[in-house]
């Protein structure tokens, strides 16, 4: 078992990273369909580049990611292919900004947390060696007050906007 880093491959950094990783099944469909186009291969990296050298999320961000979330409002074009354009690039409001891919995991161990799991069970989804680092850094709390008027606002704002 080893690790991708900047597309370079190594050892992982603890033993707890070697494990398993759980998988809803969406998820274990998409990577077994996956899995066949490549060729059903046994061993070897997951996620290949074109040339057989592991896939650099850095690249995949900058080459197929930011491309689509960084579009003009008023022609759709993405923000790099906006210089021959007769207006003004403004980003389009409605597309998602990125937090990076660090925002996942935060994401997941919040959304396992607010489902009820236990942050022992979150630690080892994640594999984290300490549940404190789970706590600390990825279990991001939302108090229900906060989360209840949120959705008071949302439906007011929706209600608003119908009429």
């Amino acid at each position: 078992m080893s690790s991708v880093v900047n597309g370079k491959r190594g050892d992982t950094k603890t033993d707890a990273r070697k494990d398993s990783i759980p998988l809803i099944d969406p998820a274990r469909k998409m990577l077994d369909m996956h899995r066949l186009k490549m060729g059903n291969p046994a061993a070897g990296v997951m996620f290949p580049t074109k040339n057989g050298t592991p896939l650099s999320l850095h690249n995949l961000y900058w080459d197929y990611i930011r491309p689509v979330l960084e579009r003009c409002a008023e022609c759709k074009a993405s923000k790099l292919e906006h210089a021959e354009a007769d207006h003004e690039y403004q980003r389009d409001a409605s597309r998602a900004v990125w937090r990076g891919w660090h925002a996942f995991r935060r994401g997941l161990a919040t959304n396992l947390h607010d489902l009820g799991v236990d942050d022992l069970t979150i630690q080892r989804i994640l594999r984290h060696s300490d549940v404190n680092t789970t706590r600390k850094c990825y279990i991001k709390t939302r108090p229900p007050l906060v989360v209840n008027a949120m959705a008071q606002l949302e439906a007011l704002v929706a209600t608003e906007t119908v009429q």
